[in-house]
């Protein structure tokens, strides 16, 4: 079997590619390296536990004498990055941590699959010409937008926040080595992903559990923050698509074409709620919305434009946002035991 180390594959988004990916490709062992941080479970993996291709490993991906036992000990011939800090309230707190992860973390785990794979720019060692590292990235890395246009491959970056610079700092590296060196790299910039397995810390989460402890909701100064919002198996799809057919040294963006509001967010998930878990006396959910101090530096609006993955490899959303917020509503409803 061919190894495939996959990082970050116990948070959110990684954990819904792992068993996909495993059961997928039968023919590829996917290691599973993640540190296990607060965000990241190996309960959101449980589903591999006994398949034959799949291993856990637990570790930093800054780890480089960790790094060049698994490159050597397994022969891994591909790289799938997920693994990063992510929440950018905890990077306006406390920015260390996401760029050393983040940063850091990317240019160590890209060195140890240069030097296991190459001998040199441009030189690979004869049978690994075809390893590819994949990189997972953000469409915060291009800043905001006003209330009109769409983010494309060729937007300049213009981060603005401590997370999406330390982003934006590793797509870099990864640019730099495929520019400098050669390396079979590419490059995926996602709109907000929801959908099971995310992280109780994030909004949509946020807005189930407050509504099931009947606890107020917060809303980041008047709620009209618009996002792009992607279900997370129609991304996992994607990046499938992108490791196996896209075209090395490229960037693609991959967005769902969902735009809505933070109030659009939480209206839909209190009326799903509203008909599968009803407050007492008639009362609807969100009447618990309470609107709160603007984050700082808050972006305006993110929107992506997906032609380029849509025209050259095929892809297109399976979810679109009505039916995506269901299924995760009950979901999560199913984790809580009100279901």
């Amino acid at each position: 079997m061919t190894s495939i180390l996959v990082t970050g594959g116990a948070g959110f988004i990684g954990s819904n590619f792992v068993p996909y990916f495993c059961e997928k490709y039968a023919e590829y062992h996917v290691i599973n390296l993640d540190k296990l941080t607060y965000a990241g479970d190996l309960a959101n993996v449980a589903e591999c536990e006994g398949m034959p291709n799949y291993a856990f490993v637990q570790g930093d991906i800054c780890d480089e004498e960790l790094l060049e036992s698994l490159f050597s000990g397994y022969d891994i011939r591909g790289v799938i990055h997920f693994a990063a800090e992510s929440h950018v309230d905890n990077s306006i707190k406390g920015p260390r941590a996401f760029m050393e992860t983040n940063f850091m973390g990317t240019f160590t785990l890209i060195e140890a699959a240069r030097r296991h794979w190459m001998d040199g720019p441009g030189r690979f060692r004869p049978g690994y010409e075809g390893c590819r590292f994949h990189h997972i990235s953000t469409d915060e890395v291009y800043g905001t937008l006003g209330e009109t246009g769409y983010f494309s491959e060729t937007t300049p970056y213009a981060p603005n926040s401590p997370y999406s610079a330390s982003k934006a700092s590793s797509d870099f590296i990864v640019r730099a080595c495929h520019h400098t060196y050669g390396m079979n790299v590419t490059t995926s910039n996602c709109s907000n992903n929801y959908g099971p397995k995310q992280h109780f810390e994030k909004f949509i989460p946020v807005i189930i559990s407050k509504c099931l402890k009947e606890e107020s909701i917060p809303v980041y100064g008047n709620g009209a923050n618009i996002r792009d919002w992607l279900y997370v198996l129609d991304h996992c799809k994607a990046i499938d698509l992108v490791y196996h057919r896209g075209r090395s040294g490229e960037t693609y963006n991959i967005g769902g074409h969902n735009e809505r509001n933070n109030l659009q967010i939480l209206d839909a998930v209190c009326a799903i709620l509203d008909e599968l878990r009803p407050r007492a006396g008639g009362k609807k959910y969100a009447e618990l919305k309470t609107f709160v101090s603007d984050r700082p530096g808050h972006d305006l609006r993110y929107a992506i434009d997906p032609t380029k993955i849509v025209t050259e490899l095929g892809w297109k959303p399976e979810e679109d946002f009505e039916s995506g917020i269901v299924k995760t509503v009950e979901w999560y409803l199913q984790k809580l035991g009100q279901m």
